[in-house]
């Protein structure tokens, strides 16, 4: 479908990743959704598309992950490593080594014939009072008006609906993330490297193989000046150590959610419902975000599914113990960002480095 079936709909979901998919498909159980995307489907997402524990057992209700999505090596291991001086370590921390595409092509295609499922069709406002929500959206046949009962954000980190809630914006950082060939193996792992002379805007790179080529993804933290050149000069490093590395055959970027303060998490306002990184829900210590967008997305639904009255205070209510993981995580961030946070680890033990990432 291109356009809304209906003018009115129990629930409208804005984005169609993880978040938006459960979102939808919870919601469904009431009456007709609406689940729009601003890109084309199936989506394309900047991402590592690694799956850990807590995502995996969020998901297994809704049936098994098909082979053809899991990727070559089929598992990888955390292993923090200090490029500058050499040390790594390995953890016990495992994540399924999946296609992100195939991933979440796979999650549309248990929605129900309940939900309407549009592609290039973006959110430009909405407004709401005490009986609906009126949202306005741009298509390629022009705009549109559409109402609902409730309306769920899980349109990612520059998210339209919690922008248009205006009540506290949240900020985001960029990511780049190279493919390139592999012309020899390299370890089996979702490397997480530390470098020190790319400078204090650079969080970390990441390097994973998959299916015969190597993700190479960088983060750069928020206003970082010409983060593709940043990005040239920490691949030409990797080259130098890791000769394997070959051709870059593609390049993409995304932005990610920049959490600062607990303050930054926002369940919504009225009939509104922000799931997943709109609404502040993501690991501030490890950027992981896919099983905080997978458990506030279904949170969200359930939710929309009992009603509009009280929807937000069932979410707020099934989502604190989230909220208070979070807000666990921040003690750590200031030590974990900082230098002397980086250096300690090298002197750690790996089973306790093991264990302590477990829980970040």
């Amino acid at each position: 479908m291109t356009t809304p079936g209906l003018a009115h709909y129990s629930t409208i979901v804005v984005g169609a990743g993880p978040a938006g998919v459960l979102a939808a498909l919870h919601a469904a159980e009431r009456g007709p959704v609406l689940l729009a995307d601003a890109s084309a489907l199936p989506r394309s997402k900047s991402c590592g598309g690694m799956l850990h524990e807590l995502s995996l057992a969020t998901l297994r209700p809704y049936g098994t992950l098909p082979e053809d999505i899991v990727a070559e090596p089929r598992t990888v291991h955390f292993r923090y490593h200090d490029w500058d001086r050499r040390i790594m370590r390995t953890t016990e921390l495992a994540f399924l080594n999946v296609s992100r595409a195939g991933f979440d092509e796979w999650l549309v295609g248990l929605l129900p014939d309940a939900v309407d499922v549009v592609a290039r069709t973006a959110l430009t406002g909405f407004t709401q009072d005490e009986r609906a929500v009126t949202a306005e959206f741009r298509t390629e046949e022009g705009l549109i008006t559409v109402t609902a009962d409730l309306l769920i954000g899980a349109d990612g980190a520059r998210s339209q609906v919690r922008r248009t809630l205006d009540i506290r914006e949240s900020s985001s950082y960029v990511t780049l993330q190279d493919f390139v060939t592999l012309e020899g193996e390299i370890d089996p792992v979702f490397d997480c490297i530390y470098m020190r002379d790319i400078g204090d805007e650079f969080g970390y790179c990441y390097v994973v193989p998959k299916d015969g080529v190597a993700l190479i993804g960088s983060v750069f933290y928020p206003r970082t000046k010409r983060p593709w050149e940043k990005q040239d000069q920490i691949v030409a490093l990797l080259r130098e150590r890791l000769p394997q590395l070959g051709e870059r055959v593609e390049r993409e970027s995304a932005a990610a959610l920049y959490l600062r303060s607990p303050e930054d998490i926002l369940p919504g306002w009225g009939r509104v419902l922000l799931a997943g990184e709109a609404g502040g829900f993501m690991s501030p210590t490890s950027g992981e975000g896919i099983s905080y967008a997978l458990r506030t997305g279904r949170d969200a639904g359930i939710a929309a599914a009992g009603g509009p009255d009280g929807a937000l205070h069932r979410y707020t209510q099934t989502t604190s113990p989230i909220v208070s993981d979070i807000r666990r995580r921040f003690r750590w961030l200031p030590f974990m960002e900082s230098r002397a946070g980086k250096y300690l680890a090298g002197f750690v033990p790996t089973p306790i480095v093991s264990r302590v990432t477990m829980g970040l």
